[in-house]
């Protein structure tokens, strides 16, 4: 009987062992696993950085387009006034040549309705 005391006690001896061997390895897959999870939590915080960064850099390129835009229109308008400015200075001359013009006419004929 202690014989088979002794078999019972060193087979629950080895059993304990192969169950403490099985929880170690157990506790070395969950720090696996959190080690794991804690590099994907990481690697999703970079691509939320990423992203935010993304972002604001799409938001600074929309705003400059925005100012581009209405620097264009801007230029555009004072382009538009200039060539009417223009049109007007020539349309001025062209009316102040034609009355230079009829005076010339008119001092000619008054020349040549003296008598001499």
């Amino acid at each position: 009987m202690s014989e088979q005391k002794g078999i019972d006690a060193e087979s629950g001896r080895v059993e304990a062992e192969s169950i403490r061997r099985e929880s170690e390895r157990f506790r070395v897959l969950a720090e696996e696993a959190r080690v794991v999870r804690d590099e994907h939590r990481s690697a999703l915080e970079a691509i939320r950085q990423a992203q935010e960064s993304v972002r604001e850099v799409s938001e600074i390129a929309r705003t400059a387009s925005e100012r581009a835009r209405v620097a264009a229109d801007e230029a555009r308008h004072a382009a538009m006034s200039a060539v009417k400015a223009t049109a007007e200075s020539m349309q001025t001359s062209l009316d102040s040549m034609k009355v230079v013009e009829e005076m010339r006419r008119t001092l000619r004929e008054i020349k040549d309705s003296k008598p001499e």
